[in-house]
């Protein structure tokens, strides 16, 4: 029936909102955490010459990862990647290799970005999966599977962009 229908609709778009959610609400630590995995496994990127030094280049690094993350959050919410490509991606792996940053250690910063993302998104409709991290949040209940790999592919995206 057209009521069925609806609150089917309503009710994907809850757990869309909740999904959103789940990245914005965590997104220092999400982009913080990438950059610290990015840096553990190239040490050299924090030495004199490495393109996390000084701190004003940390800074940069973080910001972008900042900036491409909620890009991201916003192709999920239209559910759409239109956004992130034009206003994100058109042009950046230009820029990066102008300013000499390694698209590499950029990429590798996003995929683990796309793991703790993800992860928070299929997580955000099963409390006992959060542990003792989980921060309670009113979720639409159901299957967030598609949700997940649709994020994951705008990771993806962004990774196949700037590679």
């Amino acid at each position: 029936s057209d009521l069925a229908g609806l609150r089917s609709y309503v009710r994907d778009g809850n757990k869309r909102l909740d999904a959103v959610n789940a990245i914005t609400s965590n997104a220092s630590c999400i982009v913080s955490d990438a950059v610290t995995g990015m840096i553990c496994e190239n040490t050299g990127l924090i030495q004199a010459g490495g393109n996390c030094y000084p701190n004003r280049r940390m800074a940069a690094c973080l910001r972008d990862g900042e900036i491409v993350l909620r890009y991201i959050s916003y192709a999920l919410l239209a559910g759409d990647a239109s956004v992130l490509d034009d206003r994100c991606l058109n042009g950046l792996k230009e820029t990066y290799i102008a300013l000499g940053v390694p698209t590499q250690s950029a990429g590798r910063a996003v995929a683990i970005m796309k793991a703790s993302a993800t992860a928070l998104i299929g997580e955000t409709n099963s409390p006992a999966s959060g542990g003792k991290r989980f921060r309670k949040m009113e979720t639409t209940q159901g299957d967030c599977a598609a949700l997940v790999a649709e994020a994951g592919s705008y990771f993806d995206r962004v990774i196949g962009a700037i590679s």
